[in-house]
């Protein structure tokens, strides 16, 4: 899989949205909900639950950082960040009304996340050129 398709930058950012949303959401209903409800006690299903979601963040977190870069991640959240100012500028976001603000937070890392998993594909589609971090280890 050597190339990027509309159908699996939306894959991409159907998974890390799913990841975002299930971890937070301002509709209640996420896992740091779940927690919240029951601290101090976490019972088993929620420690499995929070594991396979630090799991998914760190596979995201990480490859966006590799992919993108600290200017990368910067510049992409400054775009974004411009991008529902300008939103906000037009009318077409009311920022006051009651958790558009984490649903937009949400959809902004989401987004992000997306784009630095997908990078790699892009980068290499218009340079041409092939990054190889590292070789194969025995």
């Amino acid at each position: 899989m050597d190339r990027l398709t509309l159908g699996g930058f939306l894959t991409r950012l159907l998974a890390s949205a799913l990841l975002v949303v299930l971890t937070y959401n301002p509709a209640g209903y996420s896992y740091l909900h779940w927690v919240a409800t029951t601290l101090p006690k976490v019972g088993p299903l929620q420690a499995i639950a929070g594991l396979v979601l630090l799991g998914g963040w760190a596979f995201f977190a990480h490859a966006t950082w590799r992919s993108l870069g600290t200017f990368g991640v910067l510049l992409a959240t400054a775009l974004c960040a411009a991008l529902v100012w300008l939103l906000v500028s037009w009318g077409w976001i009311q920022l006051g009304t009651g958790g558009v603000l984490g649903w937009i937070a949400d959809a902004v890392l989401a987004l992000l996340l997306a784009i630095g998993v997908s990078w790699s594909l892009v980068e290499r589609r218009v340079t041409g050129q092939v990054v190889v971090d590292e070789g194969e280890r025995r």
